[in-house]
């Protein structure tokens, strides 16, 4: 797993409290402090960063002889990987788009590739229309506000991912996630951890 060797939000303010209202809360802080984090990165750091994410996700790839992969579209200042995309495309690997098909449930994964037509669904996110071919990629790419040293993500609380990893078969998953958003924090039963987290630090 990619760590960060420095993590810059400080973890002794933050300690994980017992109960899970407690953990609970101390997930939002940390998820708040590290999207107050990402929002001020300068544009030359955050291009940066990415850079180096994409050369991470390529190599993982390769590695893991990756055919079919479920990716994002970035918001909220996510790592943009579209150059990742293009490459994986370009090198015949089939990509698609997560969807939300109902609050409660598993997301769904759409057929798409860069260039091909999008439409803004009830969350705010772009996702490929409806009547696109559905699939079950072989691996998925988790965008991450943070993680922990176990591979838990902490996301935007809204358990889409965690109710997709429960499912079986289950894809093989790495998350994606600037290096600062390495922190502690105790998982919930809920929680489901990443086969492997990528980030910008060594």
């Amino acid at each position: 797993m990619k760590q960060m060797m420095n993590p810059s939000i400080a973890r002794d303010s933050l300690a994980p409290a017992p109960g899970e209202a407690a953990t609970a809360q101390h997930k939002k802080q940390l998820r708040d402090a590290l999207l107050a984090r990402r929002q001020a990165l300068s544009s030359q750091d955050k291009a940066h960063a990415d850079a180096r994410l994409v050369q991470r996700l390529l190599d993982w790839c390769a590695a893991h002889a990756i055919t079919s992969l479920g990716v994002y579209q970035p918001i909220r200042r996510e790592p943009d990987l579209l150059a990742a995309y293009n490459a994986l495309v370009a090198l015949g690997v089939h990509l698609s788009l997560p969807v939300v098909v109902d609050r409660d449930a598993a997301l769904q994964f759409r057929a798409w590739q860069p260039g091909d037509v999008l439409e803004k669904e009830s969350l705010g996110t772009l996702v490929p229309p409806a009547g696109t071919a559905v699939v079950q990629p072989q691996a998925l790419l988790v965008p991450c506000v943070g993680f922990n040293e176990r591979g838990y993500r902490l996301g935007y609380g809204g358990g889409y991912y965690d109710r997709t990893l429960a499912a079986s078969p289950r894809p093989l998953t790495v998350g994606v996630c600037y290096g600062f958003g390495r922190v502690a924090f105790e998982g919930q039963p809920h929680d489901v951890p990443l086969d492997q987290v990528l980030t910008d630090v060594d």
